[in-house]
């Protein structure tokens, strides 16, 4: 049995092997299985969370989902980005003839095999984005998505040899490397904290002999924190969201309502002026994001006409009401559930599926409200201030 790619550690009379792996490797998971034939350990330690582990167990069973709930649940953006992320894996899966995971798919029947208990490791993944992303200002936000999307949607190949140096990362790791080596903040909540809970859930695997399935990038990490005790519930807590963005969200629309209503009591016309201004950009953004995303021309209306009333509420969105409107007019079929794995690998696949094109509309739709409100708004104050 080759030791490459193997990490033993002795601590406290039990016996880790921690096994680095690439993410999309045909030799992670034969190794993987070898090792656990080769060791039988007592329990198996995978890098996945529950809700990865029954995404892969009930192979991404897109056909239970509730497109009304995710827009109601204001989850489209988050659903579009695992949708988004899933894609880059599966693409660089495929251009080598095996299944993305298929490490971690290996070491759930390995384990089942050897009589191991099988051990969910990782930290829920929403709650490592909801940590990185309360962590990043407007600006950070604005290039991690367009990192993300931006490797999503790449059609470079890479060649075996690449593949088998992404054994450094994980796949997460790998897609925002470049925004990490200009956000070095961004590596605490994706690297250095999963290092500590990792290290903890694999010292807490039952047995004297515990077999690790790793992201190789973890391993450096994990090799010294699994010397330390790590509180698990402090690693797991949602972040307290900052007020001001809050205050923010409120206060713009409070002072564009003030800002109106004080120019109406001085000077009708130029209120009336104001108003229509504020309907136009606000309409009009939300209007072109919604046909970008190729809604219907219903839709697209609809996100004209909210649009201004939406952003004067902040517990409201455009997006909601033009993807619900564009999933009742273009309700998605079985089909587009089916094929929805296929359809995320390419951008037109993105825009041809009914369920991804409903969730483009919600988020793009939002986006151009946004948009509208910072362009109408400066165009009210503007018309305030020349008339005051």
């Amino acid at each position: 049995m080759t030791e490459e790619n193997i990490t033993r550690i002795q601590l406290d009379g039990k016996e880790y092997i921690l096994i680095g792996t690439a993410h999309v490797s045909k030799h992670s998971a034969e190794q993987v299985k070898e090792v656990i034939e080769a060791e039988q350990p007592d329990s198996v330690a995978i890098e996945l969370d529950q809700q990865r582990f029954q995404s892969i167990k009930d192979g991404n069973k897109w056909k239970d989902m509730d497109i009304f709930k995710v827009i109601k649940e204001n989850k489209a953006t988050l659903l579009l980005m695992n949708l988004a992320i899933s894609s880059f894996q599966k693409r660089m899966a495929k251009q080598f003839g095996i299944n993305p995971g298929q490490e971690m798919i290996q070491g759930i029947e390995s384990a089942e095999k050897a009589g191991a208990e099988l051990v969910l490791a990782d930290r829920n993944i929403q709650l490592t984005f909801s940590r990185i992303w309360r962590g990043l200002g407007l600006k950070g936000k604005a290039k991690l998505l367009t990192q993300i999307i931006g490797s999503i949607f790449s059609k470079e190949s890479i060649s075996e040899e690449e593949l088998e140096k992404m054994k450094s990362q994980d796949m997460i790791n790998s897609i925002l490397q470049d925004f990490t080596d200009h956000f070095p903040e961004l590596k605490r909540p994706l690297i250095d904290e999963r290092d500590q809970y990792l290290a903890q859930k694999i010292k807490d695997s039952p047995g004297n002999k515990v077999v690790a399935v790793l992201g190789a990038a973890h391993v450096p990490g994990i090799k010294e924190e699994i010397k330390k005790d790590h509180d698990l519930d402090r690693l797991s807590q949602v972040p307290v969201k900052s007020k001001v963005p809050k205050v923010i969200a409120w206060s713009i629309p409070a002072i564009i309502i003030a800002i109106i209503a004080y120019t109406f009591y001085t000077n009708p016309t130029a209120g009336i002026q104001q108003t229509i201004s504020w309907f136009l950009w606000n309409g009009s953004f939300a209007a072109l994001g919604t046909a970008i995303a190729l809604g219907h021309p219903l839709t697209i209306i609809t996100a004209f006409v909210v649009a201004p009333i939406t952003s004067l509420n902040p517990l409201i969105a455009a997006g909601w009401f033009a993807g619900i409107v564009q999933a009742l007019i273009r309700r998605p079929s079985v089909g587009d559930f089916d094929t929805l794995s296929e359809d995320v690998f390419s951008v037109k696949g993105f825009w041809q599926n009914k369920v991804t094109r409903i969730l483009l509309i919600v988020v793009l739709a939002n986006l151009g409200s946004s948009i509208g409100t910072f362009i109408g708004g400066a165009d009210v104050i503007r018309l305030f201030i020349e008339n005051i």
